[in-house]
Order: structure tokens, then sequence, then C-alpha cells
């Protein structure tokens, strides 16, 4: 890792932040370069992270994010800014999830919470007989590593196959699973469909 890789990748996603910006304290983009000028590249990174959680940032911004933590050796931050870039290519839909208890369910384990885990979830389709179809979706727990059985969070889905998503609003309740048993139920709060990214010329 040289400095100046780190530091490019970083002054080009401030770049793409909008000058206005700013995080829950009131830190803006102006805030960000002055971390930068002093090399401190975690803090100045963090920052930008937090810029995206009220912002609708271009998967570009995400990229380079994501390309500096690989070179601070930050994987937990590489993980999320990935995630970001499939949230706005697929979509996302963000749910208040319950897990069922352990003596309950198939799960005794704790779930990990970013991004690996790709359960299955009843979101209301059926197949060509008029059964049950499921469909697939990552999953990722907002501030927390883990979810236990039995636990509660608010989670982020990025759906498979986007279109299977279309009909799902805020406040649908829908089933995960990762057998054909119900691994936890959970109550949609957001829905965010993929951003269209038009071409040039």
């Amino acid at each position: 890792m040289t400095h100046p890789d780190v530091a490019a990748l970083l002054e080009s996603a401030c770049l793409l932040a909008p000058e206005g910006t700013a995080t829950a304290n009131d830190l803006t983009v102006r805030d960000v370069w002055e971390y930068l000028a002093h090399d401190e590249w975690e803090t100045a990174l963090g920052l930008l992270e937090e810029f995206g959680d009220g912002h609708q940032l271009p998967s570009t911004f995400w990229a380079r994010m994501a390309e500096a933590a690989e070179l601070l050796h930050l994987a937990r931050s590489s993980a999320w800014c990935r995630w970001r870039c499939t949230e706005i290519r697929n979509g996302m839909v963000r749910a208040d999830l319950t897990l069922r208890p352990a003596a309950e369910a198939r799960r005794r384990t704790p779930l990990a919470g970013h991004g690996v885990l790709r359960p299955m979830w009843d979101i209301g389709n059926l197949s060509p007989a008029g059964g049950t179809s499921v469909s697939i979706a990552g999953l990722w727990v907002e501030g927390r590593p883990f979810l236990e059985p039995g636990g509660r969070a608010t989670v982020r889905l990025v759906p498979f196959t986007p279109r299977h998503w279309t009909h799902v609003e805020a406040g649908r309740r829908i089933t995960m699973h990762e057998d054909r048993t119900v691994a936890g139920t959970a109550v949609v709060l957001e829905v965010k469909p993929p951003v269209t990214v038009r071409p040039e010329g």
C-alpha cells in the first residue's frame, strides 16, 4: 500500500459527494478534506461512509471507497462499501427482522451480519403450480456483527432477482428461510428500487 493510492481514492470519493453533505454530527466534506490533508485516512473513510447513510451517492463513490478500505486492510468497511454498490444495482429492502429462538428453529448459532448470508424469503410469490415460491436476498445486519437466534435487528436485504420484489412495500410481513422451515419473520420498513443508470450521449 502506498499513501498516494489511498489518498487519490478518497479524494476522488470526496469529489463525488455534494459539498453540502453532512454527517449526523454536522461534519462536512470540507472536514474530510482537512483529515486527508493530515493523512488521517481511516477517519476520512469513516466520515465518507457516514455521508452515504442519508444521501444517494453513486456506485462509483462506493467502489472507490471499497478500494481504499482494502488498501487500509479494513475488511468490514470494504465489505460494506461493496454492499452499497450492490444495493444501487439491485435495490434494497430494509426490514425489522426477528429470528426464531434456537429451540424452535434449525439455526443454533448467530448469523453473520456483514452480507455473507443469502437466505430465501417468502415474499408472497407463487410457483406456476400455485405453491410458495421463495426468492433469494443477501442480508446485512445494521450496526451489529452478528444476530443471535431469537434476536431482533434492523436488516438490509439485497434481492438477487430484483423483479421478484417489485410488489414488496413498507408494512409487508415476509418470512426468512434457510431450509423449508421458517427461520425468522420480518416487517418491511423501507424499499429502494434499483437505480437506473442512463447511458451517456
